[in-house]
């Protein structure tokens, strides 16, 4: 992946790793365009970076999304780069379930459906560069899953398998396929923004570019962080990773 001179849509930008990346990449020259459902959101977000472009994207909407590929061939055609960022993180009881499931469905429609679809629907326009990159964002946990949001959990193992089939159904054409596979985050996501056991936003976002930079670009961009989170599993470490990651947060979540 050029690190610069892109047309790049970011899905989820107007806050967390979204946002983050948003700026990071606006600011080494490449015109940015941010999506989400927040319109406050993303207009704080262009208005703190100028040249910065903003669309609103209900990514649960396929409709929605058939729109904004038609707007952004339109108004944007020099699309390259398509980073699947947008993503909803929810605590789900299992043992006592509402009938309806609307947080696991919710769920699976923004984080697994919403970038199989936009996917789908850029893919012609940015077939037609000679050269362009689609970036998905999954989790650590699609490798050692939070016991107390199973879904959001499955959501990113099915992303990060999904992005494997990707890259290899593409290898011979000049689309390349990234997956950023971020450890916990200091973000509003699940209120994790004061957590001093996530990762502070800042210093993930300068790693991530720095792996970015590289030529060539790695196929998974895992700060050390995950490294080593997947050299524990190859270990067989596993067990012991998923028990003591879900006892520490236990509590968290039973008093929630």
């Amino acid at each position: 992946m050029q690190i610069s001179g892109n047309t790049i849509l970011i899905t989820g930008g107007g806050s967390g790793i979204g946002r983050g990346l948003a700026e990071a990449l606006h600011a080494l020259g490449n015109h940015v365009i941010i999506a989400g459902r927040r319109k406050p959101l993303l207009e704080e977000v262009v208005a703190a970076n100028p040249g910065m472009k903003s669309l609103v994207l209900d990514i649960e909407d396929r409709r929605t999304i058939h729109g904004l590929a038609g707007r952004l061939a339109s108004e944007f055609p020099a699309i390259n780069v398509l980073i699947n960022n947008a993503g909803i993180m929810r605590a789900e009881d299992l043992l006592h379930q509402q009938d309806d499931l609307n947080d696991a469905e919710a769920t699976i429609t923004t984080n697994l459906l919403g970038p199989i679809r936009l996917t789908a629907a850029l893919l012609p326009l940015l077939r037609k560069h000679e050269s362009s990159t689609i970036i998905n964002v999954s989790s650590g946990l699609a490798f050692v899953p939070l016991a107390f949001t199973p879904t959001y959990c499955a959501t990113k193992a099915a992303l990060h398998s999904y992005t494997q089939s990707l890259r290899y159904q593409l290898k011979d054409t000049t689309t390349e396929v990234l997956e950023i596979i971020p450890p916990y985050v200091q973000t509003d996501l699940m209120d994790g923004a004061e957590d001093e056991r996530a990762m502070p936003l800042k210093a993930f976002i300068a790693e991530t570019m720095e792996l970015l930079k590289q030529q060539p670009t790695p196929q998974e961009v895992c700060v050390e962080n995950i490294v080593a989170r997947r050299r524990g599993i190859q270990e067989g470490k596993f067990d012991a990773m998923f028990q003591g990651m879900n006892e520490a947060m236990r509590e968290r979540f039973t008093k929630s």
